[in-house]
């Protein structure tokens, strides 16, 4: 008897906590969830997505040589754009990371170089964090990146929607980012298809834009439903 008590009272926690959770996630789903939009591939996708380009003035981002950022207040970044490393910076650990050839990428934990299995370890969570992080605040000026697909969507009031998917490349190949813009073709929110996200279709803000020092325009932060991602101390130099 004591035996089958315990273990009513173990099933009674269990659904306590989790059936709330279940509840809430049923919710969210029927009222987010939509289906990957379909579009039409062409000049006309092409064409607004230079536009947007324009918009935030590309050619300030792409002659913009050093990127420095913190996310979330966890992951620290200096970005050597030109030369294409990063160091990553998170806890007690430090990644020199190459990231045109992941071999040459160095990790440190306590200031003191590591190797071996801590280090490809750490090397491997650095990249992955670089590839999140950096799309939180790149992702526009990613649009004609080796393996995108760019498509034109129809939305409400006779505007237009920019479909990105990515075939390949980054740490999720097959995501799909829906850019909403404003009059002016800037990017205000985009909707989210991901491998990593249950909902599909759940919208972010891209709203949030400080004009940086090489005159590049970054966001400072997102919301995504009731979640806020921050993105301070952010720096640029050519």
């Amino acid at each position: 008897m004591k035996a089958k008590k315990i273990i009513k009272i173990v099933s009674g926690v269990i659904v306590f906590f989790t059936l709330p959770s279940i509840l809430l996630f049923g919710f969210l789903y029927f009222k987010y969830n939509e289906d990957l939009p379909t579009g039409q591939q062409g000049e006309a996708a092409d064409a607004l997505a230079k536009n947007m380009l324009q918009a935030l003035d590309y050619e300030a981002y792409k002659s913009t040589n050093y990127i420095e950022w913190t996310f979330k207040k966890r992951h620290h970044y200096q970005w050597d754009k030109l030369n294409n490393k990063c160091t990553v910076f998170w806890k007690d650990n430090k990644v020199i990371l190459d990231l045109n050839n992941h071999n040459l990428s160095k990790a440190f934990v306590h200031g003191f170089s590591v190797d071996k299995d801590i280090s490809e370890e750490l090397k491997a969570t650095a990249r992955s964090y670089f590839n999140n992080d950096s799309f939180w605040l790149v992702a526009p000026y990613k649009v004609f990146d080796t393996g995108t697909e760019r498509r034109l969507v129809a939305l409400p009031n006779n505007q237009s929607g920019l479909l990105i998917t990515y075939k390949s490349g980054g740490s999720t190949p097959g995501d799909s980012y829906l850019w909403l813009l404003d009059e002016n073709n800037k990017p205000k929110a985009f909707k989210m298809w991901t491998s990593i996200l249950p909902i599909d279709g759940l919208e972010a803000s891209w709203s949030d834009w400080k004009t940086t020092e090489t005159g590049a325009l970054l966001p400072s932060f997102h919301k995504l439903m009731v979640l806020g991602i921050e993105i301070d101390h952010l720096k640029t130099s050519k």
